[in-house]
């Protein structure tokens, strides 16, 4: 008759490796796999971005044609859109039901979702309209994974600690969006429905990983499901960014559609219903969005801070594409058609400061608390902005990687430890909740710094754009007619060839049929590398001091609230009143709930 095994003992010697949830190391495995979830997450928010020429050409659709600026849009923004409605929602059901269950099942709904977008059947219209949906339902995998990283690393973690892991986790998260420029290059270059299935074999991977390994530490928070903040909510978030997308579009003989009625109803209603949201909110059992965290100095500050930086990261995001591909690339002899690979491999400064400054912050604010990293962060990327606003549009590369570079720096100073703060000055049963308005702030800041960026940028071409491109045509024998034909097309068709990759004259003047009529000698130098990123330069820059102005003045507030935010302060759960003893506050000052 055998001995029997204690049950510890029979741990060590079974064959299974997960480590249980006590086991010291099971942080490092939460870790590990959060990390890789959300830089899979964030990866695929902007992959897309470098590879939508190949992925027009794929299904055979001109973006740029009548009445498809709206694909392009909804190719890029879907994704963003459904990110940021659905991950308070997500991050609220992970504190009912539990966060690794919502969390491992964004494991499933993206890695689906990534495979239905490899195998698009369809061309053209249909194709893109495929796309859309995969990129829709791809985005509610991402929001599950977003909006539970965070609680589960902060469950795992001790607060001593928390600074470094979710350092990591943010490195990951907004390093992602960095990389997916490049490997969308890479794999764009090769076909592009690799830029899709490259995340099915990560995907299976993180899925059986994650449901082997992580398990439910969090306090869940059972409750009704808010259905009215729900829907108030999911309503006027939509109906902002709605109006947005098409906002940046031509209407009506206008270069954007702002004065749209239905972009005005949307932001109109958008906001009344919003309005309505936070009402609800204050009054209902359960809310979804919990009101009474904004009470919590550290809390409201971190998200307000957060929320004023994605959206100028964001903007210099796309600014920097279209400064690369439109103008600098193409004037240092690179052809159109490569210059989103290459774009993406002169942002990699921007990544590495950041993938250096991240962690090394995240760990000091353990120490040190999270005020004067994230201000002196904030600071030194607003300083940055207007560095890239003194150097020359065709600028010297070294000077223009040292801007980027200490923008990174700025960056990662700045996300993990608000990330961290944030997240130590909530109540354990709401941090689903918290980690879920987190992201919502983190992707509404993307998503409005499109609208907000490509309108300013729009406005400063528009003041000299036209008159240099009619004056440019005319000098190259294009008819008058349809040099002010072209002169007269909304400035947004342009940004948005420069943007893709293609050819800005070729895609402007091959309708018209003029390239075959003006001498060879002509249309050779207006298809060139150099006509159009000349004609460009000027009115770039005047829209570039307008847009990287406000996005400096944007993160100097930011840094003003995160100063508010107080010092060190770690949420006791045993006593909420004041930090707990193992809980050792660092700095002088406390930041107590307000």
């Amino acid at each position: 008759m055998s001995e029997a095994v204690p049950p510890s003992e029979q741990r060590t010697r079974g064959v299974r490796r997960r480590y249980e949830a006590e086991h010291p190391r099971y942080k490092w495995v939460a870790l590990s796999n959060t990390t890789l979830g959300v830089l899979m997450a964030t990866i695929n928010s902007s992959i897309v971005i470098i590879s939508l020429p190949a992925i027009f050409r794929g299904i055979g659709l001109d973006p740029l044609g009548a009445g498809n600026i709206s694909y392009l849009l909804w190719t890029l923004m879907g994704f963003l859109v459904v990110s940021a409605v659905l991950v308070v929602t997500l991050g609220r059901l992970g504190d009912m039901f539990g966060r690794v269950k919502i969390y491992n099942l964004g494991f499933v709904v993206f890695t689906i979702s990534s495979l239905f977008l490899t195998v698009d059947p369809l061309h053209q219209g249909g194709g893109a309209m495929w796309i859309i949906l995969g990129r829709l339902v791809q985005g509610v995998g991402g929001a599950m994974l977003m909006a539970n990283s965070t609680a589960i690393l902060t469950d795992a973690f001790p607060s001593h600690q928390r600074g470094m892991a979710l350092g990591i986790n943010q490195v990951a998260a907004i390093a992602g969006s960095f990389l997916g420029l490049i490997i969308g290059g890479v794999l764009s270059e090769w076909h592009w429905r690799a830029i899709f299935l490259v995340s099915v074999p990560i995907g299976l991977l993180g899925t059986v990983w994650s449901y082997t390994s992580l398990r439910e530490l969090g306090v869940k928070r059972r409750g009704t499901l808010d259905i009215p903040g729900n829907i108030t909510f999911a309503g006027g978030v939509t109906a902002i960014l709605v109006a947005i997308t098409y906002g940046i579009q031509p209407y009506g003989g206008h270069s954007m559609g702002w004065t749209n009625p239905w972009v005005l109803a949307g932001l109109i209603g958008g906001l009344a219903l919003l309005v309505a949201f936070t009402v609800i909110e204050s009054k209902v059992k359960d809310p979804m969005f919990s009101m009474g965290l904004f009470k919590i100095k550290a809390f409201a500050a971190g998200n307000f801070a957060g929320l004023l930086a994605s959206i100028g990261r964001g903007g210099m995001q796309f600014m920097l594409i279209i400064w690369l591909q439109g103008i600098w690339l193409p004037l240092h002899g690179y052809n159109y058609e490569s210059t989103p690979l290459w774009a993406g491999i002169y942002l990699l400064p921007l990544t590495v400061g950041f993938l250096i400054a991240g962690p090394a912050s995240g760990f000091m604010s353990d120490r040190v608390g999270a005020r004067a990293f994230a201000s002196g962060g904030l600071v030194l990327t607003a300083a940055t902005f207007v560095g890239l606003i003194l150097i020359p549009v065709n600028f010297s590369y070294p000077v223009f990687a040292l801007l980027l570079f200490l923008n990174g720096i700025g960056s990662g100073m700045f996300s993990a430890p608000n990330t961290t703060a944030i997240m130590n000055s909530v109540p354990a049963n709401q941090r689903g909740a918290a980690s879920g308005m987190r992201a919502t702030f983190f992707n509404s800041g993307t998503s409005l710094s499109i609208g907000i960026f490509f309108s300013l940028m729009i406005v400063g071409l528009a003041s000299h754009l036209p008159d240099q491109m009619r004056a440019g045509l005319a000098a190259q024998h294009v008819p008058a007619g349809v040099a002010d034909q072209v002169a007269g097309l909304p400035p947004v068709g342009s940004l948005f060839a420069a943007f893709l990759g293609f050819n800005p004259i070729q895609s402007l003047l091959g309708p018209t049929g003029v390239l075959k009529q003006v001498p060879a000698a002509n249309a050779k130098t207006l298809t060139g590398q150099e006509f159009f990123p000349h004609l460009l330069s000027g009115p770039f820059h005047d829209g570039l001091v307008i847009v990287f102005l406000t996005a400096a003045a944007m993160m100097l507030i930011a840094a003003v609230a995160s100063l508010l935010r107080g010092g060190h302060y770690v949420h006791d759960d045993d006593d909420d009143d004041s930090p707990a003893e193992s809980d050792t506050v660092r700095d002088e000052e406390v930041s107590q709930p307000a």
